[in-house]
Order: C-alpha cells, then sequence, then structure tokens
C-alpha cells in the first residue's frame, strides 16, 4: 500500500515537473532566440545564440534523467560532439548551423503544450478526487452539489466521498500511464534529435 501511494505521490511530481519545465523551455528559447536575433547584426548576437544553442544537450540529459527516475523508462544518450581546437568563430558557426540543436529546440518547445495537458491532468486526477473525499467536511459550511443534487446531509456527503474514493483508485492507474505516455514522448524526442 505504501508503494502504491508513493508511486501515486511520484507521478503527481512528475507530471507537474513537466509543466514547470515545458514553461520554462518555452519562456528560456522565445526570450533568448528572440534577443539572440534581434541582436544578430551586432556582435553580441552571434556569441548569445552558440550559447543558447549549446544549452539544448544539458537540457535534454535533464530530461533523459528525470524520466529515468520518475517513469523508470531509459533513454539513449544524448552525444554531443565538442571540437575545441578551433577558433570561437568557427564553432559558433558550426553550432549555428547545426541541424540537431535547432530539432532540440523544436522538441523542447513542444514540452510547453505536453506540460499544460499534463497540469489539466493532475488537476483532474489529483485534486478533484481530494475534493470529493473532503465534501463531509465542508458540506455544512458551503453549499454544495454533485450532479445536480444538492449535498445537505451526512449520507449524501459520505456518498460523495465514497465517489471520490473511487476516483483516487481510478486516479492511480490514468496518472501512471499518463506519466508513462510523458516518458514515452521524452524518448521520441532524444531519438529524434540523436537521428
Amino acid at each position: 500500500m505504501a508503494r502504491t501511494v508513493v508511486s501515486f505521490v511520484q507521478n503527481g511530481y512528475f507530471l507537474l515537473l513537466t509543466f514547470v519545465t515545458g514553461l520554462f523551455y518555452f519562456s528560456f528559447y522565445l526570450v533568448a532566440l528572440t534577443l539572440g536575433l534581434s541582436l544578430s547584426f551586432t556582435v553580441a548576437g552571434v556569441p548569445l545564440l552558440t550559447q543558447v544553442l549549446r544549452t539544448t544537450t544539458a537540457f535534454l540529459q535533464f530530461e533523459r534523467v528525470q524520466t529515468k527516475i520518475y517513469t523508470d523508462i531509459t533513454t539513449e544518450p544524448c552525444v554531443k560532439s565538442v571540437n575545441s581546437d578551433v577558433s570561437n568563430w568557427v564553432q559558433a558557426k558550426k553550432e549555428l548551423m547545426n541541424l540537431r540543436n535547432w530539432i532540440a529546440i523544436g522538441w523542447l518547445l513542444l514540452k510547453f503544450p505536453v506540460g499544460i495537458l499534463s497540469l489539466i491532468g493532475v488537476t483532474l486526477l489529483y485534486a478533484a478526487p481530494l475534493v470529493l473525499i473532503a465534501v463531509p467536511f465542508l458540506y455544512p459550511f458551503i453549499n454544495l452539489s454533485f450532479m445536480g443534487a444538492s449535498v445537505d446531509t451526512v449520507a449524501k456527503a459520505v456518498m460523495v466521498s465514497a465517489t471520490g474514493v473511487l476516483l483516487m483508485m481510478v486516479s492511480y492507474r490514468l496518472a501512471g500511464r499518463l506519466a508513462r505516455l510523458i516518458g514515452g514522448y521524452t524518448r521520441l524526442m532524444i531519438k529524434h534529435v540523436n537521428r
């Protein structure tokens, strides 16, 4: 039973982490790429874009580790070639012309809509059952109705609470599947970037 609860909480944490990282990637790349492209006519824009493109490997590695920790899905490593014996401008040109960097940015930007779906899933699978379970404690203070029926007696409140417990059991399975689905997204992302 304790393992089930830990797994349920761990899946919820992974789903929330998916939303947070998706929001971060979207904000980071939107601001950094816009600033780098707008400054590209000056000397400062090219090094900024180069440094932004170099972050893709670190972010992909972070996604690999998080997916392994929370869903136990193993993905292949994301290998990036580093050539340190050439000048900075040649390295910058290689980074800017490397198609893998731009594909990785595209996949990381798509993590934002995946994160929004994950947040909706957490709300439906975690918050809704907890609210239904808490109805016996809330109904004396708040006018509640469930499926069109007013909850105004202890018997109705207990029935709604029992529905919340059943929904929590179903949510455990659905949250696990949703977490594995998002872990599969990470595997697919790294597979496409490594092509």
